[in-house]
């Protein structure tokens, strides 16, 4: 009757009565009947075991690292964006386990972080979507990731950048219009007035030239980092060959 309300506990003793394959121990009712036997009072008698065979799978602890994958919907008040990219740290975790389950892991993903109307700096906290674990045989060195970003209010901004020419024939002496273009740009409004015309370079390739053609295209070789959404005022730049 008393096991009615509480099913009894039995201990397995790993170091005997137990066989093993490449990947199971076995444990069998006819090598552990009698040291199972000895767990319960003398005036009380097992019947039948069943099932009469248990599999403990076992495999080789591995320790991998993979990245965290940040999973984000960031909508910013208008005029506002990042300055830089946005750190996580950790940027990576460690992963402990049985090397079948953890050699299946590329990366952890964070749950969706949904942001709206943003105009200040961002520090919060996401936790991970972790693998499936239902039997507890992986362990995580995280389970939260920390997010940091730098907000800024953005403002257009633009300058006239000298264009050049290479890779011209040593045969031949073009001329070519304009000698300068403007290159607009979207800067915070911390750094719009560090931004110059010579941190641009813009550059034409004589040898990008298709035949009967008659204009190059400049292209934007050098742009400081603290830009974005770059671009040229014109697309062609037109040329002559001098005889």
């Amino acid at each position: 009757m008393k096991y009615y309300f509480k099913e009894p506990e039995i201990t397995i003793d790993f170091s005997k009565n137990i066989s093993n394959t490449d990947t199971f121990y076995v444990w069998n009712k006819n090598q552990g009947y009698s040291e199972l036997n000895t767990q319960f009072p003398k005036d009380e008698e097992i019947v039948s075991i069943t099932p009469d065979t248990i599999k403990f799978r076992y495999d080789v602890n591995a320790v991998k690292k993979v990245p965290v994958k940040l999973k984000t919907k960031i909508q910013f008040a208008q005029g506002y964006d990042l300055l830089d990219s946005i750190q996580i740290n950790p940027d990576s975790i460690k992963i402990i386990g049985p090397e079948i389950l953890v050699s299946k892991i590329a990366f952890v993903e964070t749950d969706s972080l949904r942001l709206k109307d943003i105009k200040t700096d961002i520090h919060t906290s996401v936790p991970l979507k972790m693998p499936k674990n239902k039997n507890g045989n992986l362990k995580f060195s995280a389970k939260n990731t920390n997010i940091k970003a730098q907000v800024d209010k953005f403002t257009e901004g633009h300058v006239k950048v000298p264009v050049s020419v290479i890779n011209i024939p040593e045969n031949i002496t073009i001329k070519y219009f304009p000698k300068k273009v403007y290159v607009t740009y979207y800067t915070s409004l911390s750094n719009y007035n560090n931004i110059k015309e010579t941190d641009f370079e813009i550059v034409c390739d004589y040898n990008d030239i298709k035949s009967s053609s008659e204009y190059l295209v400049p292209k934007i070789i050098k742009k400081p980092k603290k830009v974005k959404h770059v671009k040229l005022s014109q697309e062609h730049i037109e040329f002559i060959i001098i005889e």
